[in-house]
């Protein structure tokens, strides 16, 4: 864990350190200007790590307030990097093959601030656009035909919640909308495949985020699956949250439904990162199951896939990906995961990775949606 922390704590300062530089030397013309521009960056860079790392003895206001800044910083950082990435490399190439305008070479310093106020208003668009994008929480209708076996059930209505990501973010009023989705559904269950947090279990009971998940009418109930936020917030008061709101929180077993089928759930992958324990293998947690039954798996990271296919997994919910959640990072997942959003099918085994309802660091969704998967599940001979 501290070896990841080391990584992203490096290439986060490292980041900010070139949009700071970019930034300082566009202002050249104005110097008045650089000691204003130093402070709010520095506001901007810090206000997330300070938020985490003084959580508990800052005021949950002043926590709030600098979770907002340092989380949206997150979107204008990538977008300012990307930015200035494109445009050092475009100045470089015209400076080698000297191309570049006499109009620029002639006016470089109105050239570097007329540059710096389009940059800056594109992005502020950008970010304000995958804000409201954040807001329009469709439903995703998915229909899936798997064998009954044994079962009596001919079909289910089924709801997969995936990465809400609670926090004074995504807080009450974002969970109150998303249950009110569900239960228009009509859901005989409702899977949660991990990472209903991004915050600590004490800081959503300070603000009372959390009591909406009471009120999802299901009549086969509410389960859950743990995510790598779950371990990252701690785990096992993430599991008491959960079970206090009314989930039936499913780790490294199974449980059977309605004589009909059977829900397995894995523990994140990242449980041996935050905890030194292995989770089960999948095979450990069926082996003990009736085969006469399907097997619907939560396991919130999509890799390994064909586990789920080799131990005759009917249905496989996972999340996690977000699909990237703010372009261009939607190219990164495709290349690592076999599915970044979407359906699968591999052989008898069908696969729905979720891209989520909530978002991590920034409400900024650019290049993906925010979703409810509502899954009609027909149990056939």
């Amino acid at each position: 864990m501290s070896l990841f922390f080391t990584i992203f704590f490096s290439l986060y300062t490292a980041i900010n350190y070139y949009i700071f530089i970019r930034g300082w030397q566009a202002l050249e013309g104005f110097p008045h200007l650089r000691f204003i521009y130093t402070f709010f960056f520095l506001i901007f860079f810090t206000s997330y790590i300070l938020a985490k790392v003084l959580v508990k003895t800052l005021a949950p206001v002043l926590y709030d307030i600098m979770l907002w800044i340092g989380s949206f910083w997150f979107a204008f950082m990538i977008y300012f990097f990307l930015a200035i990435v494109v445009i050092d490399v475009v100045r470089y190439a015209l400076n080698q093959f000297h191309l570049m305008p006499e109009i620029i070479k002639q006016n470089y310093e109105f050239a570097k601030q007329t540059l710096g106020i389009v940059v800056l208003l594109i992005v502020s668009i950008t970010v304000f656009i995958g804000y409201l994008n954040t807001t329009d929480i469709k439903i995703k209708n998915l229909y899936v035909n798997i064998p009954k076996g044994e079962g009596r059930l001919t079909e289910l209505n089924a709801v997969m919640l995936s990465d809400t990501h609670l926090s004074p973010m995504d807080n009450e009023y974002f969970l109150s909308s998303i249950v009110k989705k569900i239960n228009e559904l009509n859901p005989d269950i409702v899977f949660i495949p991990g990472d209903l947090f991004d915050d600590a279990a004490h800081v959503l009971n300070e603000r009372n985020i959390g009591h909406s998940l009471l009120k999802i009418r299901s009549k086969h109930g509410v389960y859950a699956s743990t995510g790598n936020h779950e371990f990252i917030n701690g785990i096992d008061s993430a599991v008491a949250f959960m079970e206090n709101h009314g989930l039936k929180v499913i780790r490294d077993s199974a449980v059977f439904i309605d004589e009909s089928f059977y829900i397995a759930a894995r523990d994140d992958r990242s449980k041996k990162q935050f905890t030194r324990k292995d989770r089960k293998s999948l095979e450990e947690i069926v082996k003990p199951l009736d085969k006469n039954y399907p097997v619907i798996l939560m396991d919130h990271t999509p890799f390994g896939l064909e586990e789920a296919e080799k131990n005759n997994i009917a249905l496989q919910l996972s999340g996690h990906t977000h699909h990237g959640q703010m372009f261009p990072a939607n190219i990164i997942t495709k290349m690592i995961y076999e599915v970044s959003w979407g359906y699968l099918k591999k052989k008898n085994t069908h696969y729905y990775v979720s891209c989520g309802a909530g978002t991590w660091g920034p409400r900024v969704r650019i290049g993906s949606n925010s979703e409810i998967v509502n899954l009609k599940i027909k149990f056939t001979d």
